[in-house]
């Protein structure tokens, strides 16, 4: 039996979904009943016994016929019908209008056309959600009105029931009621208690007049405690929940469980939002866990960023080579025969993190016979195993990419792939695909580059840091090159020599290239990376920053120039439909806050061009305050538009630039493991280089319009994966300080370094442990900051002034203090805890001079060591929590489990979402890959 499930409002829309049932009868021959189960009394009336085998019925019939037994499918589609009646009496009952009747979609085309409206998508501000959001403009109206900021949407009314990531049509308001952006430092105020300061100059201000495109997801919220929901109803059915995100409304949903489920993490779905309610309707989805436990905070944060982690299904693994210990994976000789074989000629090693298992890199440099230089990048050539269209291929299509969390990953491929067959460990047979360059011996000058599908073995896995030592002339980590062991010394040795060489050579290549892009503008930007390390066991044993090393850079731009090598030959070959990634220049307005803070110490930052920019940054440098600059670089990659991928159908050549490395043509060829663009590429450039290529070279490339609506759901999921990996850092930053007492533990005092300042305060960089936040100059009860002669701060009646550079606190007796950009202040840290949103770190003055420890800064040792505390104190509280937990309420959860519709296998709500989500991928021969 198959069923068709769909709420049908329209005519048109109903018969059209009757003809599929049918059809879909037909197409199975008549063997199985289908079923298409609708509220909709006319359509059972009209096609009730039109077929034969195609039953139309309602949802309650449904479940009484087919599903008798099946109690929480009964409670949970009761639940859904009642909520749609109480809503429809509602609307009944209150002809009062909260919000504007959007206008027709015909209409807001032909409005965007003429320019009387603009599209975009709405962003709302997370620290102000209930005032500020901004449309980002696209389509045609931004061209026309020659905007040159984002338009202010301000407040909840003038968004008129537009959620965070719609796609919204907006009316520009008249000049006189533009607004200003808020520069006070605040915490999410209603409308009514907004601050009157804001910037001098208003910024075009709209309102939504229509919603082209809904955004409506998953979301997860919190019942009300106790308290609140005594204040809504103690017997109500009718609940408001918060979203996790505060850039989304709160959401009205039907239920008898709030009482219940109010110390549980909840997911629900919206439903609808008429203009006569103030909130969105919805309903109940699932439970995800318990508020504050680690691994329920985990998944609220996969729900968030609409991250999915089931594991690969079995029609997938079929399609998997064969490996194990006992077995391992071989190359096939037919295959040996069509590729250029590596294993003898070519000196290959891999440069990666400690731990990493899916290594899809490999480097090799050797001198010709002619005395020239040849440079190999290698990549695994997982597309060999991977064939598009195939159920692994539409499963890492619609992943996109590895999710990478504090603590853990989520794979875009099989781990048989990404950590054994694909993986190119060192000893092992691996097919790969080459790119190698001819180079001139001296000036490493690039006389010519070929494309090779190759079989390859890696002599050596190296970690970066024994790779940094070999450059640096330190031989004492030998010991740690496992490949180095159980050889005599004579053969040891010159095998080591031959690995220093070709490290050494190595890095004046990627000197060379690296020169030539920055007398081009590449700019050399800073961000905070956290690398976690995990044990034996899988316990996490130690949150390491990464260190900037030489091989860093050396890796990179090895894999930049093969990136960039590919870009130019795909392009060449399918000017129309290549995979490329473009990063545009950033907007002048982002620089503000960089320019300011780095005039504070006298530096000017030309921001005219890449080149420019970094000159400037190159310049900024105190020799007395080695983190002015970091943090003039990291302030300066915050400012930058994301890089993205686009087909090159879809844009003029000249925007083609990627504005950071400089380089007119850039791409992703270097990570196929982890990275679905990169498997396109891989099949774009093995059907621009190899033209005897089995199968019809279409079967591997997509359109042009295929191709960038494919680009605009990765570059989608990279920004999940970027947010989902920031959040998953700052829950285990949170986790660490909460059970801390920052007036006696001394992990809980820092320095701190001013980056921006605000009328009421002013947002810090805490260097050692990576944070950025708030700390506020005047409270709540209206005091502000003074210092004593020890320099230690407390709270004073007084009064704020605010200068572009500069803060300066006045108590009503007449002390002051000033407080500058880049000024180092000791800050303490604590937790701003939320039953319904995420933790926050806050941070509070308490010195205006600098923190030090026993007299001396932190060393870099003692830093490696907070960290390393941090994450084991953060997992052990977590996992003795967890323990208690389930040792206390093992039965509880059973009964919860009975109780709130929850089943421990597959529920009939996740099989018919199985099915929705199905309808959206196309595994038909017309997707062109």
């Amino acid at each position: 039996m198959q069923t068709a499930c769909q709420a049908v409002q329209h005519q048109k829309g109903r018969r059209s979904i009757y003809n599929a049932a049918v059809w879909y009868f037909n197409h199975c021959l008549g063997q199985m009943p289908v079923v298409m189960v609708t509220e909709d009394e006319d359509a059972i009336k009209q096609y009730g016994n039109e077929t034969e085998g195609v039953f139309v019925i309602s949802f309650k019939n449904y479940l009484d016929n087919f599903w008798p037994d099946l109690k929480p499918a009964h409670e949970l589609f009761d639940s859904i019908l009642q909520a749609r009646r109480e809503r429809e009496s509602e609307s009944q009952e209150n002809h009062g209008k909260e919000y504007p009747e959007h206008l027709p979609v015909e209409i807001l085309e032909a409005g965007i056309k003429s320019g009387r409206y603009i599209q975009g998508t709405l962003n709302v501000n997370k620290h102000r959600a209930q005032l500020e959001a901004f449309v980002r403009l696209e389509g045609f109206g931004s061209k026309e009105t020659e905007l040159q900021s984002d338009i202010l949407i301000y407040g909840a009314k003038a968004r008129n029931r537009a959620i965070h990531g719609d796609v919204v049509a907006v009316e520009l308001l008249p000049l006189h009621e533009w607004k200003g952006r808020i520069v006070a430092l605040c915490e999410n105020e209603s409308e009514d208690k907004a601050p009157a300061d804001t910037t001098g100059d208003p910024m075009p201000t709209g309102k939504v007049v229509g919603i082209i495109q809904k955004n409506w997801r998953d979301y997860v919220v919190t019942f009300p405690s106790k308290e609140e929901n005594q204040s809504q109803g103690r017997n109500t059915q009718k609940i408001l929940v918060t979203p996790w995100d505060y850039r989304i409304p709160k959401i009205r949903i039907s239920t008898q469980q709030a009482e219940a489920l109010q110390d549980y993490r909840i997911v629900v779905r919206i439903d609808s939002w008429e203009s006569t309610s103030v909130y969105p309707n919805g309903h109940f989805v699932r439970v995800l866990g318990r508020i504050g436990d680690l691994e329920g905070e985990i998944a609220a944060i996969l729900v968030e960023n609409s991250i999915c982690v089931a594991p690969f299904s079995e029609i997938q693994m079929s399609e998997m080579p064969v490996s194990s210990s006992k077995h391992p994976w071989k190359v096939n000789p037919e295959e040996e025969k069509r590729r250029l074989d590596l294993r003898d000629t070519h000196l290959i090693f891999s440069i990666d993190p400690k731990g990493c298992e899916d290594v899809d890199d490999a480097l090799s440099v050797r001198t010709l016979p002619n005395g020239n230089l040849e440079l190999g990048v290698h990549i695994a050539d997982v597309t060999h195993f991977v064939a598009a269209n195939s159920y692994t291929d539409v499963e890492a299509r619609a992943r996109a990419t590895t999710y990478y969390l504090a603590d853990r990953r989520y794979d875009m491929l099989p781990s048989v792939l990404s950590a054994d067959v694909c993986s190119l460990l060192s000893g092992v047979d691996r097919y790969a695909v080459s790119v190698l360059w001819e180079l001139e011996k001296e000036s490493y000058e690039m006389l010519g580059v070929c494309y090779k599908k190759t079989i390859i073995r890696s002599a050596y896995k190296l970690v970066y840091e024994a790779a940094q030592a070999l450059i640096d002339g330190d031989t004492s980590v030998i010991g740690d090159i496992l490949e180095l062991e159980n050889l005599d010394e004579r053969t040891r040795q010159k095998k080591l020599d031959e690995l220093v060489w070709a490290i050494s050579k190595l890095t004046d290549i990627a000197r060379a290239v690296r020169a030539q892009r920055d007398s081009c503008g590449a700019l050399e930007l800073e961000g905070v990376e956290i690398r976690v390390q995990l044990d034996d066991k899988n316990n996490i044993h130690d949150l390491i920053p990464k260190q900037p090393l030489e091989v860093h850079e050396t890796v990179a731009e090895c894999m930049i120039l093969a990136n960039h090598w590919v870009a130019k030959k795909i392009s060449e070959d399918f000017p129309h439909q290549a995979l490329l990634r473009q990063h545009p220049p950033p907007r002048q307005e982002f620089f503000t806050e960089l320019r300011e803070c780095a005039s504070a110490k006298g530096f000017s930052i030309d921001t005219r061009s890449n080149k420019a920019l970094a000159e400037s940054l190159d310049k900024a440098n105190d020799p007395l305050d080695p983190i002015v600059n970091k943090l003039l670089r990291s302030m300066a990659t915050h400012a930058m538009s994301n890089a993205l991928y686009f087909s090159t159908g879809s844009c003029p050549e000249d925007e083609f630039h990627h504005y950071g490395l400089a380089l007119d043509k850039y791409t992703h060829f270097t990570s196929p493991i982890r990275r679905y663009a990169d498997i396109v590429v891989h099949r774009l450039l093995m059907a621009a280089t190899l033209k005897d290529t089995k199968g019809d070279v279409k079967d591997y490339i997509f359109s042009n319009k295929d191709l960038q609506e494919l680009c605009r759901h990765i570059n989608n999921r990279n920004r999940a994966a970027q947010r989902a990996q920031k959040q998953s850092t700052e829950l285990f930053q949170c986790m660490y300080f909460k059970d801390k007492t920052p007036e006696t533990d001394e992990r809980c005092i820092a320095d701190g370094v001013i980056y921006s300042v605000r009328t009421n305060g002013v947002l810090v960089f805490v260097p050692r442990y990576g944070i950025k936040g708030a700390a506020y100059m005047k409270n709540k009860e209206g005091l502000v900051i003074s210092c004593q002669g020890d320099r230690s701060c407390e709270w004073k009646p007084g009064s704020l002034h605010r200068f572009q550079n500069k803060i300066t606190s006045t108590t009503t007796t007449g002390e002051s203090v000033t407080l500058s950009l880049l000024d180092h202040i000791t800050v303490k840290i604590l937790v701003q805890t939320s039953r319904c949103h995420a933790d926050t770190i806050k941070l509070e003055i308490i010195r205006n001079a600098p923190y030090q420890t026993s007299g001396t800064e932190v060393s870099q040792k003692n830093f490696h060591m907070v960290k390393s505390e941090l994450v084991k104190e953060v997992s052990e509280s977590a996992e003795a929590a967890q323990r208690a937990q389930e040792k206390a309420s093992v039965e509880v959860m059973d009964e919860d489990y009975k109780e709130y519709c929850q089943t421990k296998g597959a529920s009939l709500y996740q099989l018919l979402e199985e099915i929705r989500d199905l309808a959206l991928l196309d595994v038909s021969a017309d997707v062109r890959t």
